[in-house]
This record gives C-alpha cells, sequence and structure tokens, in this order.
C-alpha cells in the first residue's frame, strides 16, 4: 500500500494475540534446536542457515559421499549512501533509464504524450495508467525472453494534482458533484496496463506503440466472477443479477504470477472509492466502507445525463431498490479479491473469490511440485491484519506450464488451480512453530461452534465465509501481524518471506483495550479494538520500522510452518535497532519484496522500502537493498537472522527520487535487466514530455510529476548484482 493512500484508522478490530506479542516470547533458532524438538523439527529447519550445524566433520573434512557445501553467492556492488534529490541513484557502473511513465499512449487513440496534455477518458484509456506497482514479465517466445516481453503493471491510484495540472486541480475534490468526464477518466488511470516492450540494439528499451497485445484493464472492465461467490446471493447487482459479473478491478497494489503465465493484480485500498450510509453489514464495517463521500466522490456524478448503465451510481452501496438486484449495494462484494488476467489474448479478466476477500497486498505462488497441490500465499495490508495461504484442490501437472506467446485458454487452467481448494489463515506460536487454519465452514473455533455457524451463516455456506474472510479470521485465532505485506517466495527450498512494514497503532503493555462500532465485547461480529495493547514487553510495540519474516512448511500443503523474523528495519541510532543496521543499509518500512534466484540453490533477497519513520526519512529518501540469504544465519540470542555481524550482506543498491515509493520488481530471465517501479515522485522524471530518458537526471525546474518503470542495467551489460 502506499503511504499516500494509507488509511491510518484501518486494524484489525480481534483481541487475538498480536504477532509483536508473540515475538517477544520466541525464543531464537539455534535455541531451540540446542533445545532438542528432534530429528523431525532439524529437518524442518534445516534451510534456515543455522551456524553450528554444518555437514562437516570435527577436522574439516566432508564425510565420505557428501558433497561439500557450495560457496555463497555474492553481491559485487558498494552499498551507496542515501539520497535526497529529484532522481534516481544507482551504484558506479550502472544505468537507469525511464520507460512507459504515465500517459505513454499504448496505440494511435491516444496522441503523444506532452507536458501540458489534457487527459479525457478515451486518451487515459488508451494510455499507460497512474502510479505503477507491481509487476511481471510474460515472454513472447523463449529465444527472446530477456528483450521482448510483455510487461503487465497495476496503476494502484490517482494523483489529482498531477492528472489534472493543465486545469488547475481537479473539479470539486472535496465537494460538490464531480463532473462526469473527469471521473470517467480518474476511473481509467486505475487498473492494469499491458505493454509490449522491447532492448533495442543500443541497450536501450522502447514500449511498442499499437502491439495488439497492448490494452487496459480499468476500474470499469468487464469482469468475471468464479469461484464460491459467483452465483451467490452475496453479489447480485443492477448490473449482474445473476451475481456473476462486475465492472473493473481498483486500487491494485502488489501483483502475482501463475505457472501457467497469467498475472495475478490484487485489490487492496478499493473499499474507499464506495460509500454505504445505511444499512451496512458486518463485512462493510470490518472492511470500512465510508459513509457519506468516497475518495474521490465517484459516486457523485450518479444521475448525470450521459451516464450508462449506473457507471457512477454504483460507487454508492446504500440500498435504494427493494432487492439488491434493483440497486448495487452488493457492489463493494464484488470487490477485495485476486484478478486473473491472461497478457496473450483479449479475453476477460477473471476474480478468483475463492482465495480470499480482504485488502489483498498481493498474491505469491509457493515451490511448485509435481503432483502436489498449488499454494498461493496473500497478505491482508492493514495494522493487526493476517497471512493467509490458499491451497488447490488440484495437483500440479507439469503439462500446465506456460507456453510463452501460445494462444490457449490459461484461464481454463486457472480455474482448475484457482476455484476450488481451501484458505488458511496463519497462527503464529511463541516457540518458532506455526500452523495454518482452515477457513471453511465445518471449521471448528477455539470456543467449539463450526465457523459458519459463529459468522451466522449456514452450514456450507462457503461463499459466505469468503465474504467475511476477515470475520473468520478473527473467529479462528490467527494473529495480527504488523501489516502484512509482500512475500516473495525461494523457488528451491520453498522458504517463504513476507515484509511486515510497520504499526504504529500497536499500545504499550497496561493500557486499555478500546472497542469500534459502539461496541462492549470482542466476539460481536463488526465490533473489534479500537487499540490494542501488547501482551507482554515488547519494544517494538510502536513498530515504525518494520521487519521481514520467513517461514518454512515441509511441503506445499502442510498445515504448519516453522518461523523467524529475517531482518528488522530501524535507524542506525535506534534503540530498538534490532539487527545492527548501519549507515549504508538503515531502513524502514519494508514493502516490496522479491526473491531473485541465480542456480544452485542460491538467490538474492530484493527489499523495497515505502518509508514514512523520520529516523530514516531525513536521512534517506525510499530505496532498494539486496541481501543473499545464504550468506547470514541466525545466531545465538540474535532477535533476527540479519545481525550486527552481517552488517557487509545487507546492502542498499538503489534510492528513488524525492516523494516517491520505489516498488514493483522483477529481473530478466538472464539478469541482465532489473525493472522497478517510481510511484507518486514528487518532482521526476526530468523531462516531463519525454516518454524516455535516464532516470539518474534531475530535474533543474518544477516538473509535472509521472510515475515510471525504471530499467537498472550494468554499462557493461553484465548480470545485475553480481
Amino acid at each position: 500500500m502506499s503511504k499516500e493512500i494509507e488509511n491510518h484508522y484501518i486494524l484489525n478490530r480481534s483481541g487475538n494475540e498480536p504477532f509483536s506479542s508473540v515475538l517477544e516470547k520466541h525464543v531464537s533458532r539455534r535455541g531451540i534446536m540446542q533445545g532438542g524438538l528432534g530429528v523431525a523439527a532439524m529437518t524442518v529447519l534445516g534451510g534456515f542457515g543455522l551456524t553450528g550445524c554444518s555437514n562437516f566433520g570435527s577436522d574439516g573434512e566432508v564425510p565420505k559421499g557428501e558433497l561439500p557445501e557450495k560457496t555463497a553467492l555474492a553481491l559485487a556492488f558498494e552499498s551507496i549512501a542515501g539520497s535526497m534529490t529529484d532522481a534516481v541513484v544507482v551504484p558506479e557502473g550502472y544505468t537507469a533509464q525511464v520507460l512507459i511513465p504515465w500517459g505513454t499512449p499504448l496505440n494511435n487513440m491516444a496522441p503523444d504524450w506532452s507536458a501540458d496534455r489534457s487527459m479525457t477518458p478515451e486518451i487515459q484509456a488508451n494510455s499507460v495508467g497512474m502510479h505503477h506497482d507491481g509487476m511481471y514479465y510474460f515472454p513472447l517466445n523463449d529465444a527472446d525472453a530477456s528483450s521482448d516481453f510483455l510487461l503487465a503493471l497495476n496503476n494502484e491510484y490517482i494523483d489529482q494534482g498531477a492528472l489534472w495540472a493543465p486545469q488547475g486541480g481537479a473539479t470539486n475534490a472535496s465537494s460538490g458533484v464531480r463532473p462526469a468526464d473527469e471521473v470517467r477518466t480518474e476511473i481509467n488511470a486505475h487498473g492494469v496496463t499491458i505493454v509490449r516492450v522491447q532492448k533495442q540494439p543500443d541497450g536501450t528499451w522502447v514500449h511498442v506503440p499499437n502491439s495488439p497485445y497492448n490494452r487496459r484493464f480499468t476500474s470499469a472492465t468487464p469482469m468475471e466472477l468464479s469461484g464460491p461467490v459467483a452465483g451467490s446471493r452475496y453479489v447480485v447487482t443492477a448490473y449482474s443479477t445473476d451475481g456473476t459479473k462486475t465492472r473493473g478491478t481498483n486500487n491494485n497494489c502488489a501483483s502475482g504470477y501463475t505457472p501457467w503465465g497469467t498475472y495475478l493484480t490484487c485489490e487492496e485500498n478499493w473499499p474507499e472509492v464506495f460509500v454505504k450510509d445505511n444499512d451496512r453489514e458486518a463485512d462493510d464495517n470490518r472492511l470500512d466502507i465510508p459513509t457519506g463521500r468516497g475518495r474521490y466522490g465517484w459516486e457523485t456524478a450518479a444521475g448525470d445525463p450521459s451516464e450508462v448503465d449506473g457507471e457512477f451510481a454504483r460507487f454508492n452501496a446504500t440500498p435504494s431498490g427493494a432487492t439488491a438486484a434493483d440497486d448495487y449495494r452488493n457492489e463493494p462484494r464484488t470487490f477485495g479479491y485476486i484478478v486473473e488476467i491472461d497478457p496473450y489474448t483479449n479475453t476477460r479478466a477473471v476474480k478468483r473469490t475463492a482465495l480470499g476477500r480482504f485488502r489483498h497486498e498481493g498474491c505469491w505462488p509457493g515451490k511448485l511440485v509435481e503432483g502436489e497441490p498449488v499454494v498461493f500465499y496473500s497478505g491482508h495490508d492493514s495494522r493487526n491484519e493476517y497471512i493467509y495461504k490458499f491451497v488447490s484442490d488440484a495437483v500440479w501437472d507439469p503439462a500446465d506450464a506456460n507456453r510463452a506467446g501460445g494462444n490457449y485458454d490459461r484461464l481454463a487452467i486457472g480455474a482448475k488451480y484457482m476455484d476450488n481448494g481451501t484458505l488458511y489463515v496463519a497462527k503464529f506460536n511463541a516457540n518458532g512453530s506455526g500452523e495454518w487454519l482452515p477457513l471453511t465452514p465445518s471449521s471448528r473455533t477455539p470456543d467449539g461452534q463450526t465457523l459458519a455457524g459463529a459468522l451466522g451463516l449456514a452450514a456450507g455456506d462457503q461463499a459466505g465465509i469468503i465474504i467475511h474472510t476477515c470475520d473468520a479470521a478473527d473467529l479462528m485465532g490467527a494473529t495480527p501481524m504488523d501489516r502484512p505485506e509482500w512475500g516473495a517466495v525461494d523457488p528451491v527450498s520453498g522458504e517463504v518471506y513476507m515484509t511486515l512494514t510497520n504499526n504504529s497503532k500497536r499500545t504499550e503493555e497496561g493500557t486499555e483495550p478500546t472497542y469500534t462500532n459502539s461496541g462492549s465485547e470482542i466476539d460481536a461480529l463488526g465490533v473489534g479494538y479500537a487499540t490494542a495493547p501488547v501482551n507482554a514487553p515488547n519494544p517494538r510495540a510502536n513498530n515504525e520500522g518494520g521487519q521481514v519474516i520467513r517461514w518454512r512448511e515441509p511441503s506445499p500443503d502442510e498445515t504448519t510452518f516453522e518461523w523467524e523474523v529475517f531482518v528488522f528495519g530501524a535507524a542506525a541510532s535506534d534503540p530498538d535497532n534490532l539487527s545492527g543496521l548501519t549507515e549504508l543499509n538503515q531502513f524502514a518500512s519494508p514493502d516490496g519484496l522479491w526473491y531473485d534466484e541465480r542456480g544452485d540453490g542460491q538467490g538474492i533477497l530484493w527489499i523495497e522500502t515505502d518509508n514514512g519513520y523520520d529516523g530514516v526519512a531525513s536521512y534517506t529518501n525510499d530505496q532498494v537493498l539486496a541481501v543473499v540469504p545464504s550468506s547470514v544465519s541466525m545466531n545465538e540470542g540474535d532477535a533476527a537472522v540479519i545481525n550486527a555481524s552481517d552488517q557487509a550482506q545487507l546492502k542498499r543498491f538503489a534510492v528513488g527520487p524525492n516523494g516517491a515509493e520505489v516498488t514493483g520488481i522483477f529481473a530478466t530471465p538472464d539478469r541482465t535487466a532489473l525493472f522497478i517501479n517510481i510511484q507518486h515522485p514528487g518532482n521526476w522524471p526530468a523531462d516531463s514530455g519525454a516518454i524516455t530518458q535516464p532516470a539518474t537526471n534531475a530535474a533543474s525546474g518544477d516538473v509535472r510529476p509521472r510515475a515510471s518503470t525504471v530499467v537498472i542495467q550494468k554499462a557493461d551489460g553484465g548480470k545485475i548484482a553480481v
């Protein structure tokens, strides 16, 4: 979630034991090993880099029949200093290029960009959307996979100041009726962009205008619903009286991909574009659907003579008709999902409801094993929310793997693996173990009720469980986390990493809880803690630095796991700098994350930040860091895997321009180009009229800011970071 649109009042209202309390009780992984959990536990923990557990004999010789340990992959760049300029900063010997900034025309239906371009619904619908976030690449053939591919990227939200700069800002931005065409333009600036990009002989990158693959999915694009919720009473609207369709995807933050070649875009801060003034349901309150006026006031354009099929009325979910088929009371229930897109074909996007309904940050596939279920992980990006896992009923068949550029029905394969399965929520135990709690109608809550019964649903109502995912997780006793954001999976070991960006709303031990919605107890649906105290002394109760956690499961469909903190964010001078960070790698609010597999079971973990903590923000803008996980390990007494002795291993690789979040990340298959996104820059790129330009140039005056993708490469054409 961008801090620019973060709702600081969103937090889980349940009373489940917070992660901060669990963390305080957590003993070191080495301590667990020495305590004698046994062979089974040692097997589970074997990939966590434990010191003192090598396979060398006492004389330093490798035991007969065993191979020597691999030499750890090493980062071959110097950590750069922090920066606070209107430019992207990269290590010496690297270049950084702007590619497809907001407003780049995708086809001839949009004119060439200019710094004073006035946007219209038609121009924006045929141009790259605003505020780039998560992204991924899709090759058109294997031979050119590193130089010619489809780039799918999220356009999370809008900056009305930049969007409407030529006219001095949005009309009636905070009160009054919004003009219909301004609303349509803003709707079209959200969503997803698919665009073909190519590397040129001189090493620069360009997009391919008028490619038949170029297309937009906006907050108005018709989409299908699938899975348990599709066709249920919960999603009947005036637009789709049978509950099988909806329009648009909104506030798409992080993303994911599938092994069969589709893009996953994730709906995060979607509730804020709706309003519902009365007849609210428990899920309206739990997910914080606003009253009064939506974030952009789109609902105020309802009734405009040009309105078609309730295109604006749908943003007001207040009941106005005799039944749900006569109004849009259920429109918000068609949002909050993982959306699957086939970037190769002109097919409708599908919302995969089986993976839960909440403020999805992203969706990442787990380790893929033939004959075992396909797994996806997702975090709910709000304070004191949860981490989820979906396990397919179908087991993986390698015949379903993506055939690059092929024209066939990938969404049918998606239905096979994503419409039927079990959704779980994570519970983290104080001893470093954890369990996945199933969210099914027959699951038993800690007090012995069926989950359906506890939610007031009919037996077998899985659609209702999905609609009320957050309340279901509360009732099952999941562990509230410090804003779960991006995940990343080591495809070899199966280890999963996830950023917990911050949590300033956790109160100190001994404070009294307060309740929301005039509630007096936590058991009522839609009622929870407005503030929640920690359960034990916790030096990071007011957690502004954030952290990255890591866990490992015995196999994809297992319901147990072992976890540890990988690294804590902090300013170098903070008293709770538990990972011993220095000026050259201090960071806060980890957000974006990607595991960059480099062969031989080794890889690089890339960490991006969206920081608002002054302790670090006063030194540097948001940044990209890198670490080789196999080069660090937890010692007895350490609070995290990365500690004071590991500072040479965690390096700052890039810094973004003033005002910007650094987000979205992947590298080409040959690892010669690293793609990142720069979101909500304050005064960048330097030339506000150019489509491509060096990202490292600083503007000489004020420019119209434009979010953009940035391509980082070595000047000599070598592999990134090594």
